[in-house]
């Protein structure tokens, strides 16, 4: 059994060996998602990098604008990859992928972007795409509605989540593990207890009726004096240890 993470460094490895999982079983659109507030996706990444040791060269890496790729390649020395971005700038993206890449990585691209990475996924052909953190979905874009609508008929749900962990609040995640279903999970007695599995990822309101199946019971243990730290301040204090 897959237990929820005690803390960003064990979610990170949880992360690569499950992404590992999933390119073993063929999938070629991979979603990694780590969504913990302040969470900056390039830290993430970095750590993420062993996933793709293989392939050398081989791997080629995006970021969303130039800004990102540039401050990438400064702190990333050594790399045996090209760092990219996604973004229409003076070249192409038909001219930034090689018939000599054979897997890419996309670092949070967000809805500014979400057509360039469809155009990518069908540059690459069967090549292997892994996406972290995306925003493709930004309800507070401009545009979303009916293209937003086509855009996820058309391509964000061809993306197999094999990695998801959100804080709802302090005492509750979201957590998927490849190959396992979609849970949700919930302080109780100072520990996290699986509470729920889905076969999907649950929407706001399928998460308020579990939830609410169990608030009785989270409302005496709120009340409790004896509570151990719970994960998401752990989480929080290890960022404000890697910023430092």
């Amino acid at each position: 059994m897959t237990e929820l993470p005690n803390s960003l460094e064990d979610a990170i490895a949880q992360a690569r060996e499950t992404t590992k999982a999933a390119l073993t079983d063929g999938y070629k659109r991979l979603q990694v998602e780590i969504l913990i507030p302040e969470l900056k996706p390039i830290l993430v990444a970095k750590e993420f990098l062993p996933v793709f040791e293989e392939y050398g060269s081989r791997l080629k890496v995006f970021f969303p604008d130039a800004g990102g790729a540039a401050l990438a390649r400064r702190d990333w020395t050594d790399v045996p990859f090209k760092i990219l971005d996604i973004g229409t700038g003076k070249l192409p993206l038909e001219q930034k992928i090689e018939p000599e890449d054979e897997i890419f990585f996309l670092i949070a691209p967000t809805v500014v972007e979400v057509t360039e990475v469809e155009k990518m996924a069908q540059l690459v052909g069967d090549r292997p795409i892994v996406i972290l953190n995306p925003r493709l979905e930004d309800l507070g874009a401009v545009g979303i509605g009916y293209a937003a609508r086509q855009l996820r008929e058309r391509f964000i749900k061809t993306l197999e989540s094999c990695y998801y962990l959100r804080p709802v609040d302090d005492e509750t995640a979201v957590f998927r593990c490849y190959p396992r279903a979609w849970e949700v999970w919930v302080e109780k007695s100072g520990e996290y207890q699986k509470i729920a599995e889905l076969p999907q990822k649950p929407s706001g309101d399928e998460l308020d009726l579990i939830l609410a199946k169990t608030q009785p019971a989270s409302a005496t243990i709120a009340a409790s004096p004896a509570k151990k730290p719970n994960l998401f301040k752990g989480l929080q204090r290890f960022l404000r240890a890697l910023r430092n």
